[in-house]
């Protein structure tokens, strides 16, 4: 039921490696890059996206709630663009996963000055009682000067209200398409269980929103118009407008999507980090309806509430209604694995599409949070994954995924030396890491690094 073809053959650049039945760490040739100085003083920088007005500004968004721009000739603004930490349910300095958590801006902003937040506001009035938070989308406008918005024109799209404070999700990007995507987390607390979490289909686990997408937005990727309707409309070819599913979903089963983005050239597809609980962390090519698996899976791996520390030996290739339970493109055992793991918990990324590192294109670029956990300091890894072809034992053609730690020169070891936040990517294609040396959403130790040659 967890069975993947066996494979002969790995081409990377033209060098023969050997290839596993699983996507896991290979040694692939790689070149040198550097880490340049951005920006720096924020708190917890999650995001980082261009303007698409030809200003050539960077807008980062900061946990803590203010959006700062970082402008064309390398200034940091004195004032923030827009500063939601009034709007914020109050965050924990120790540690959160809440607050100011994606921004994106509409493809016509140039013309129509629209842009989109998505941030943890209180729990609204009406919520279920004892919950912790409501996640909210919602348009704003810019005001006549550039450099600041609109405070007072929020429009509230959409809100969802959480059970816990963790697995928010919290990218939200316009597709190829013009549309809205929206990650969502599968409401927190574990197992995708207990207050909040609706009953599961498969009797070995307890609950499951992840799995429930006639139940609620919660463990899914969503996809809205926000160009129609009222507050938004439904794009026409969601998958599930004829219910009973909530017609918002464009894919589901997933753990906590915190970041995800769309590849700027080629097929454009959309790549999501969900990150994992217990043994193993992912990255998927989402598609349409498709349903990721978890709590059903972990990764490629059957997974139960009852036994999270120990996989069972099957569990089912598809849910109730015939569709797979969709395996990742890649895995890698996090550091509570026995066989040992290579962090803590993955940071979804980019491919890069830029020109000052040629040797990376179409190279997807993520990370993973820190290796040594909350009682170290920041120490996260940067990783390069590729795609190639490959041909099974049986000769049938087959995309696989390999990847290796990316060598940042200069760096002690090597390595980064900060907890990675997220990575940002500038129209031209080049990339950006988010990084903090705060376990949590306090101090002025967030910077800006650009992967330069």
């Amino acid at each position: 039921m967890n069975a993947h073809p066996v494979v002969s053959l790995l081409v990377v650049a033209g060098l023969a490696l050997p290839a596993l039945a699983e996507p896991q760490i290979q040694s692939l040739p790689l070149p040198g890059v550097r880490l340049q100085t951005i920006a720096a003083g924020f708190a917890h920088p999650v995001a980082l996206v261009e303007a698409p007005d030809g200003s050539a500004r960077l807008f980062v968004v900061d946990q803590t709630g203010p959006i700062r721009i970082v402008r064309a000739d390398g200034t940091l603004g004195s004032e923030p663009f827009l500063d939601l930490t009034p709007r914020l349910v109050p965050l924990r300095p120790s540690y959160d996963e809440r607050g100011a958590l994606g921004l994106a801006f509409h493809p016509d902003y140039a013309e129509n000055g629209r842009f989109f937040v998505l941030y943890s506001a209180p729990l609204r009035p009406g919520a279920p009682a004892g919950w912790n938070s409501t996640l909210r989308l919602s348009e704003f406008a810019v005001s006549p000067d550039p450099e600041r918005a609109d405070d007072a024109s929020e429009r509230i799209l959409l809100e969802i209200d959480k059970p816990q404070l963790n697995h928010n999700g919290g990218t939200i990007a316009f597709g190829p398409d013009g549309f809205l995507y929206v990650s969502v987390g599968d409401g927190g607390g574990g197992n995708d269980v207990g207050v909040g979490h609706v009953e599961d289909w498969y009797p070995s686990n307890a609950g499951g929103n992840a799995q429930s997408p006639a139940a609620n937005l919660l463990g899914k990727i969503l996809r809205i118009d926000p160009d129609g309707g009222s507050p938004y409309a439904i794009p026409p070819d969601n998958p599930f407008t004829a219910g009973p599913e909530r017609p918002e979903i464009w894919a589901f089963g997933f753990r906590n999507p915190y970041r995800m983005a769309f590849d700027p050239g080629g097929e454009r597809r959309l790549f999501v980090g969900d990150a994992g609980q217990e043994l193993w962390e992912e990255v998927d090519i989402v598609v349409r309806g498709g349903n990721y698996g978890w709590n059903v899976k972990e990764g490629m791996h059957c997974f139960s509430t009852a036994t999270p520390t120990l996989p069972p030996e099957s569990c089912p290739a598809a849910d109730p209604d015939g569709r797979a339970l969709l395996d990742p493109i890649l895995e890698y055992p996090n550091s509570k694995n026995t066989v040992g793991g290579h962090g803590f918990v993955i940071v979804g990324g980019v491919v890069y599409r830029g020109s000052a590192i040629p040797a990376l294109s179409r190279a997807y670029i993520f990370g993973d949070w820190s290796r040594g956990g909350f009682g170290a300091p920041g120490d996260g890894t940067v990783f390069v994954a590729r795609e190639f072809a490959v041909r099974s034992d049986e000769g049938a053609p087959l995309r696989r995924w390999a990847f290796s730690e990316l060598p940042l020169l200069g760096q002690p070891n090597q390595r980064l030396g900060h907890f990675i936040l997220g990575f940002g990517q500038d129209l031209a294609g080049e990339v950006y890491l988010l990084t903090t040396d705060a376990l949590g959403p306090a101090g002025t130790t967030g910077t800006i690094f650009k992967l330069v040659p």
